[in-house]
């Protein structure tokens, strides 16, 4: 999953970056209000991780927010800020916080925070997620079982399975998993998601995955 945070202390943005990498999700940092809201624009995120006091002014997270709910976005937000009055939360849920996290906070607590709201806006309230051939993916420990044996997947792997499996029957090109999962890298040739994919079908089995000639790549059907 790609998720974009919203962070102009470069030390707390580096902090969320690196501990959501190692979780398995692929982030982008903007410093600004207006980069944040040219990001958002553009790529289609999971998950928005704002700070409240940007470099625009001390709300401009919240501006942010209602901006771009008023642009139409259902994005999940998530607020991080040191403003902990009641007044500030409800502010922040007002202006189309989904969540509010205050600072200084504790990653294990950011990180469930981040994945409930995932599942929340997955619709999937439990933690895992029952895929074709009685494979379950565990969405909150990033790992894949089957009979209570695990998959060695890599992390891209999983992603790309999670990607895939959160969107039912739609079919992703080749481009679009790149643009997902890649998070804007340059030279990544769409013939490594055939790569991929096929890994992947050695380490489960070739119907977990469903190629539509001409299209890309979509979850395959239990029936």
């Amino acid at each position: 999953m790609r998720l974009l945070i919203v962070e102009d202390d470069p030390h707390i943005a580096e902090l969320l970056r690196d501990g959501l990498g190692e979780e398995g999700y692929d982030c982008d940092h903007a410093a600004s209000a207006d980069q944040g809201a040219e990001l958002a624009r553009l790529f289609p995120y999971s998950l928005l991780i704002l700070d409240v006091m940007l470099p625009e002014g001390i709300d401009a997270g919240y501006v942010l927010g209602r901006k771009l709910r008023e642009g139409g976005l259902n994005t999940p937000i998530l607020y991080l800020t040191a403003r902990g009055t009641v007044e500030d939360r409800v502010e922040g849920l007002e202006a189309g916080g989904d969540d509010y996290l205050l600072k200084p906070f504790a990653f294990k607590e950011l990180r469930a925070r981040v994945r409930a709201l995932l599942r929340r806006a997955s619709g999937n309230a439990q933690n895992t997620l029952p895929l074709p051939g009685g494979w379950v993916m565990d969405l909150g420990g990033r790992e894949l079982y089957r009979a209570g044996v695990r998959a060695d997947l890599t992390r891209r792997e999983f992603g790309l399975l999670e990607l895939l499996a959160l969107n039912g029957n739609r079919a992703f090109t080749r481009d679009e998993i790149i643009d997902r999962l890649w998070s804007g890298e340059t030279g990544v040739e769409p013939k490594v998601i055939d790569v991929y994919v096929s890994t992947l079908r050695r380490k489960t089995e070739d119907g977990l995955i469903e190629t539509l000639r001409g299209v890309g790549y979509r979850l395959g059907r239990s029936d």
